[in-house]
């Protein structure tokens, strides 16, 4: 019997009005990319919250796409530099708790560029399913005895 090739389920998650339009756009075109990418739209890259990616990988998701405007062209000002800066601090902090990097990926893409958007995606499944799929049981707390997420809020300190 032959082995099943892991398929990872990334969480797409899409700034409204430049990366959901350039997946729409890919769409139209017929642009492939894997259906185990699954987009949700936002407002704006900067109003994703980091929690909301820290819940995607604990439901499931073996990586999380972060999508939006290039710097300098956000509808609502500086909100990329924003996304771009939680993104930053949340990959490392991802790092500390032994999740590779690469399973949080931030990508800016105009409207026009739904080809360039599914050839990232494309790029992200392949990084995912070579590293494997993500099992929260390896991610170890700092006391070393507990899993994460088994660690009650009030015994997280900072």
């Amino acid at each position: 019997m032959a082995d099943k090739q892991f398929e990872p389920l990334i969480i797409g998650f899409t700034c409204n009005w430049c990366s959901y339009r350039a997946a729409d756009l890919a769409g139209m075109s017929r642009v492939k990319y894997p259906p185990n990418v699954r987009l949700m739209r936002l407002m704006c890259s900067g109003r994703l919250d980091p929690e909301f990616v820290l819940k995607a990988l604990r439901g499931g998701a073996d990586g999380v796409l972060i999508t939006g405007c290039h710097p300098g062209e956000c509808h609502y000002l500086e909100q990329n530099y924003k996304a771009l800066r939680r993104f930053l601090l949340l990959r490392r902090t991802l790092k500390q708790f032994g999740v590779e990097p690469q399973r949080v990926r931030l990508i800016w893409a105009s409207a026009a560029e739904g080809a360039r958007l599914a050839q990232e995606i494309n790029k992200m499944v392949e990084e995912i399913r070579a590293l494997g799929p993500l099992t929260w049981r390896d991610v170890i707390s700092a006391n070393g005895d507990r899993p994460l997420e088994a660690l009650p809020a009030e015994e997280v300190t900072a």
